[in-house]
């Protein structure tokens, strides 16, 4: 029973950090930020505006990938 609530928990928490990465990349048309920070080096990103979003997704990338190794141990 505790490890389904975990697992629940874990699936939930997913799902936020895909929207929201969801949405980021979707506001730059990019599918990460190895993509973002490709569209910085080419100069078809401003950097100015844009830097905090950068910073936001990596975060969440990681967050992301740290949730699906959990999941993957519950299993």
């Amino acid at each position: 029973m505790l490890k389904q609530g975990l697992r629940t928990f874990l699936e939930r928490q997913l799902r936020e950090v895909k929207a929201e990465i969801f949405q980021i990349t979707g506001r730059y048309g990019v599918s990460g930020v190895e993509e973002m920070e490709a569209r910085y080096r080419d100069g078809t990103l401003e950097e100015a505006d844009t830097w905090r979003d950068l910073q936001r997704l990596d975060h969440l990338e990681y967050k992301r990938d740290r949730l699906l190794k959990l999941l993957e141990a519950l299993s």
